[in-house]
């Protein structure tokens, strides 16, 4: 009982520090942030593969895949916010002829 307090308390201390940290980032440096995030993304992706390996019961298993699945999810889309986040930052091509 106490382990499952203990995992609580962990994951509501994290979810507070990270939502402190983040709500203090300037907009300009959301861009290099993401493209960071995006390791993060990968790291969960891994702990939710290795949960879906450890699973024994049907639930377990099924709550593994989802985790892999939105991982995954997850990690592709920032890839892809972040390639058109830093688009936006590319100099616009002038048609030529006029």
């Amino acid at each position: 009982m106490i382990d499952g307090f203990l995992a609580l308390y962990i994951f509501m201390l994290a979810a507070f520090t990270g939502y402190e940290i983040i709500a203090r980032v300037p907009v300009i440096l959301h861009t290099p942030l993401m493209s960071g995030s995006n390791f993060v993304h990968g790291i969960v992706v891994v702990g939710a593969m290795v949960a879906l390996g450890h699973a024994q019961t049907p639930l377990e298993q099924v709550i593994g895949f989802v985790g892999v699945l939105l991982g995954a999810g997850n990690a592709a889309g920032g890839y892809v916010v972040t390639e058109r986040m830093l688009d936006m930052f590319k100099a616009s091509k002038k048609k030529e002829g006029g």
